[in-house]
């Protein structure tokens, strides 16, 4: 490639491009590791997107209405750093580029979400930040449906590579943005031909334009390292009313010996070839030198988006006190004060009729008295509303047809609901929740981790949540689960026992401001076991007692879920034996382990064997079981060692021996 004559043809975009691949060089040289060759070759596209067309502030990194720009193939982080910096982001000084992927940096291998302001997504696992792109295009769109366009109207720009687009995750993506005809997304391909392994022919020939086209998207092919075609290319896709593929040829490690190559991809590193490369770009400044007349061009590149800052400020200044305190309360992740009394009052008349009745639908029925008064709930199933029972009547349907919809039918796309369910969150205002089986959290769990490792209070509805599904079989009864869930850090995973914790499991995950929450549900009805009502959000302590011993307290019994009514019954048999019980109910493990010791052993104390009845394997339990101090011999677990059958429920509880009098032998067997 003639890069004489790009720069001759172009030099103020070439050096302003050219600072980004000097950077890049220094800082994977510096630290000795990263990936040199995304960055080099996308630069060109970074440059004239960022110069000619996406609005940011700075200043105001976090100003709602900006441009979003998510670097999908996170690997390039180097990308994003460089034009963080280069454009006057305070966290991003020069300090930070000299100390890629260093300790207590925030530059980290791969962007992270929480690190550094201007990160709009964690990414790094491929496919996840074109996912999420959908998630943040549909609340643009919700948002700009009713708040009206001089208040909501931006783009989101996406940067994906080969990998991206190899991940299956990516194509429920594309699906899904092309049917609901999101005009705000636009994606670069980054289209290098080069994978870790060698030339991408070796593991892939998908056309991708093609594929993307064939999703209803609008489709452009380009010359990625000339800036006219891709100025070009985003003023056609802003104009078309469909999401946007621009796939840009380009060259990995542009102007490197490692050019077009596997090695390109990754650390490049040797001082010879980095200066040839350098001086291929016509860059004399030393490293992680820029000089001042190009460092004042790329920081006026911001100056179009002060500007939309500021005119935007002066447009939501117009709006009434009410209606601003109201966008602020939903960006600023806050509850409305209605929500706890909501929850207050119909726990009060769930304790007083006592229904019997599926968490699932005690979930559904929550949010009938939710959703109405949180309007920047998003609701969506995976197709099973009807299962899941996530749609109430109040919502609408997100459609081309209708942007104001809150309820997304996602189809059969779990990963890919779970990735936008992040989008939403992240792009602000929203407050997504999405149903599937509890066992497809397998298909959902690249995601479920980021809402993890992001901080994101992300809300999955899991119902059919155990062999109580009955005689769909093992293939849809999840016994591993719980404890998959329970393994993910910054995760809470509530089980309730009946409509009482159900609600109260809600309150917690839509007041959770940097925890995504699980609601693990029953699909067979429950009986009511909260019949007193009490205003305190037992839940919230993570395990409470529910019923305590009459006379010398020598069992506890732990339970989540629907075993907390065999649990009950076991006790019933135990106190009538002249052996005083405890019921103890575990709605979330986590928010128990939380708790001051004090609080654990007034709940769990030293003495009694414990039994823990729970219709998944043990593997989360022992904590609970043995104490902190650990008692094997105390401590027994009713539960599944092993993968489920297809008949129907009571029979699966019987055959796998769940059942109380099973609790009460475990009991005995201790004492």
């Amino acid at each position: 490639m003639d890069l004489a004559a790009l720069r001759t043809a172009h030099p103020d975009h070439w050096m302003k491009a050219a600072a980004i691949r000097a950077l890049t060089l220094d800082a994977v040289a510096a630290a000795n590791s990263g990936h040199s060759g995304m960055p080099m070759g996308m630069a060109d596209v970074a440059t004239v997107l960022f110069t000619n067309h996406l609005n940011f502030d700075p200043a105001a990194p976090n100003w709602p209405d900006r441009d979003r720009f998510i670097l999908s193939a996170g690997h390039g982080s180097m990308l994003l750093y460089s034009l963080l910096h280069l454009t006057g982001y305070e966290d991003f000084d020069l300090d930070q580029i000299k100390n890629f992927r260093q300790w207590g940096y925030r530059t980290a291998g791969h962007p992270e979400y929480g690190h550094g302001r201007g990160i709009e997504v964690t990414t790094g696992p491929l496919g996840q930040g074109i996912s999420n792109s959908v998630g943040f295009a549909i609340a643009e769109e919700i948002q700009r449906a009713v708040w009206g366009d001089k208040i909501v109207n931006h783009h989101t720009y996406v940067m994906a590579g080969d990998g991206c687009l190899m991940e299956g995750v990516s194509q429920e993506a594309i699906g899904l943005a092309g049917m609901q005809q999101l005009s705000h997304l636009i994606v670069f391909f980054d289209n290098n031909d080069i994978t870790i392994d060698g030339h991408v022919g070796m593991a892939d020939i998908t056309d991708q334009p093609a594929r993307f086209a064939a999703s209803g998207w609008h489709v452009q092919s380009i010359d990625g390292h000339n800036p006219d075609e891709i100025d070009a290319a985003i003023t056609a896709a802003k104009a078309d009313p469909r999401p946007s593929m621009i796939a840009c040829k380009t060259h990995i490690a542009l102007g490197h010996a490692a050019q077009d190559t596997s090695k390109g991809h990754g650390a490049l590193t040797d001082a010879k070839q980095m200066a040839a490369a350098k001086e291929a770009y016509g860059w004399t400044s030393g490293p992680f030198d820029v000089p001042a007349e190009i460092k004042s061009q790329w920081e006026a590149t911001a100056e179009r988006g002060r500007a939309a800052h500021a005119a935007w400020q002066d447009r939501f200044a117009k709006l009434s006190a009410a209606k601003q305190a109201e966008f602020n309360r939903a960006h600023d992740l806050e509850a409305p004060k209605k929500l706890s009394a909501t929850i207050r009052a119909f726990k009060k008349q769930a304790s007083e009729s006592a229904p019997s009745v599926a968490t699932r639908k005690s979930s559904e029925n929550v949010l009938e008295v939710i959703n109405p008064i949180m309007p920047e709930t998003i609701g969506g199933s995976a197709d099973l509303t009807g299962s899941n029972n996530t749609k109430t009547p109040d919502m609408g349907v997100f459609s081309p047809d209708n942007r104001s919809g809150r309820y997304i039918h996602y189809g059969i796309r779990e990963h890919g609901m779970a990735a936008a369910m992040n989008g939403m969150a992240l792009h602000g205002g929203a407050r997504p929740y999405g149903g599937t089986f509890m066992c497809f959290t397998d298909y959902a769990r690249g995601a479920m981790r980021l809402s993890a490792l992001m901080g994101v209070p992300t809300v999955y509805v899991m119902t059919h949540d155990s062999i109580g599904l009955g005689e769909d079989g093992p293939t849809h009864q999840p016994v591993e689960h719980l404890s998959m869930l329970r393994a993910t850090p910054n995760t809470h995973v509530f089980r309730p026992a009946d409509t009482v914790e159900t609600a109260e499991a809600w309150e917690l995950a839509l007041t959770s401001t940097k925890t995504p929450s699980v609601l693990a549900l029953s699909r067979q009805n429950l009986p009511t076991v909260r019949t007193t009502h009490t205003n305190k959000n037992m839940t919230a302590q993570g395990g409470y007692v529910l019923a305590d011993a009459e006379g010398k307290r020598q069992v506890i019994l732990i339970a989540t879920g629907s075993e907390v009514e065999l649990a009950m019954a076991a006790r019933a048999t135990l106190q009538a034996e002249g052996i005083g019980t405890r019921v103890v109910s575990m709605p979330c493990m986590e928010l128990f382990m939380a708790q001051d010791e004090a609080t654990r052993r007034k709940v769990l104390p030293a003495g009694p064997v414990r039994v823990a009845v729970e219709a998944g394997v043990r593997q989360s339990w022992d904590m609970i079981l043995m104490g902190e101090r650990g008692n094997a011999k105390k401590a027994a677990f009713v539960g599944m060692d092993g993968f489920g059958a297809s008949a129907p429920a009571e029979v699966l509880f019987e055959k796998f021996g769940i059942t109380a009098a099973h609790v009460v032998q475990a009991a005995k067997d201790l004492l």
